[in-house]
């Protein structure tokens, strides 16, 4: 039997996942423009954070799997949307994006209430995901001001999931919890 210690995949999920969240709030601010958020849309949130999610799976973790195989499907989805839309294929509207993120709050909703068994840090991120979804979803329906209202609150969730990867990595290489992630909200 190999008992040799494995890496933490939700440190590369969470990595992935905050770049790719904080590069599309850029552009959603329009300090910078799409070609970056497609690239990473495609690698590290898509590819890298699904990856992340089928290592989490084999760690019996199944919020980890869940979560990182969902958001790197959304991300490669979103960045699929984009192509299709650039080639021609297919033009999405404004409203056909809008339902495809009405449809990702409510999945995010289920994981907000499961984050209320795991940690602070963890409904810090989950509640800003699921209020910048809102957001979205309503500046995809009308109200276009709360598109820049969803790029500060996403920014911040951005930042929250590295401070995760950053409490993972740093805990870890210290030996100690130099960064704390705060207690679950509901106990199991």
């Amino acid at each position: 039997m190999n008992n040799a210690k494995m890496g933490n995949p939700a440190v590369v999920g969470l990595a992935g996942f905050g770049l790719t969240t904080l590069l599309l709030q850029f552009h959603n601010l329009e300090v910078m423009g799409l070609g970056p958020v497609v690239a990473m849309g495609f690698i590290f949130g898509g590819l890298a954070q699904f990856i992340a999610g089928l290592m989490e799976q084999k760690t019996g973790n199944n919020f980890g799997f869940a979560v990182f195989t969902a958001y790197g499907a959304f991300w490669i989805g979103l960045g699929s949307i984009w192509i299709l839309s650039h080639l021609g294929i297919y033009t999405a509207s404004g409203t056909d994006v809008g339902f495809y993120l009405v449809a990702w709050t409510l999945l995010t909703a289920i994981f907000w209430v499961g984050s209320l068994f795991i940690h602070t840090a963890m409904v810090l991120t989950f509640s800003t995901l699921l209020a910048g979804f809102i957001f979205l979803d309503l500046g995809h329906f009308g109200f276009p001001v709360f598109n820049k209202v969803a790029a500060v609150t996403l920014i911040i969730c951005a930042l929250l999931a590295w401070y995760m990867m950053a409490t993972i990595i740093l805990n870890e290489l210290a030996g100690r919890e130099l960064l704390k992630s705060g207690k679950a909200w509901i106990r199991k």
